[in-house]
């Protein structure tokens, strides 16, 4: 075999952090909608480790559609003008772990399915990032029907479906490993 031919072999990512604060934040980064909006709600949660103890040099970015499930392509994502809807967002997690997104439910993208938000976490100990959804609660039939879901067992299902708090905000906990580890999926040739 020459060197020509020869399959290369892909190298393992790079951890990206903790130097988060240098170039990846930006103001408003985790404000898809002004917490004024009709309809906004927060996201939040904790990130934590395999012990249960927060990580707190970790960042997510989300990725969702709006209100009516439509798939958003407006650009500048990085510039907030407070009425634009852009679908992504960006936060560095806090001193204990904890992040929040102020955002609007998605809308189903098509009928019967199952309305997500799409959640990415990188952090320390991370050589790549980890892919994830956070499901909305309300929609029984759509969750049971969601061919993500109904792929696995019901105890592993429930972690990746939001809480519903009193006031209309979502909790989502993300654990990296151990009891009750966060469902995270994979994508060939990412």
């Amino acid at each position: 075999m020459t060197e020509s031919t020869a399959k290369l072999v892909a190298t393992p990512g790079q951890t990206i952090g903790p130097f988060y604060g240098y170039a990846l934040p930006y103001e408003k980064d985790n404000q898809l909608v002004h917490r004024a909006h009709p309809g906004s709600i927060r996201l939040h949660g904790v990130v934590t480790d395999g012990n249960g103890d927060p990580i707190p040099d970790s960042m997510l970015e989300i990725w969702q559609a709006d209100e009516n499930g439509r798939i958003v392509q407006e650009t500048g994502s990085l510039v907030r003008d407070d009425h634009t809807f852009t679908g992504w967002g960006r936060v560095a997690v806090d001193n204990v772990g904890h992040y929040t997104f102020t955002t609007v439910n998605p809308g189903a993208t098509e009928d019967g399915k199952a309305p997500f938000i799409s959640l990415v976490i990188f952090a320390r100990g991370l050589l790549n990032r980890l892919f994830t959804r956070v499901y909305l609660p309300e929609d029984t039939e759509a969750l049971a029907n969601d061919p993500l879901l109904a792929s696995l067992p019901e105890e592993r299902r429930r972690t990746l479906v939001a809480e519903r708090e009193p006031n209309g905000d979502l909790r989502f906990d993300i654990r990296l490993q151990g009891g009750d580890e966060t469902v995270f999926l994979s994508f060939p040739g990412v």
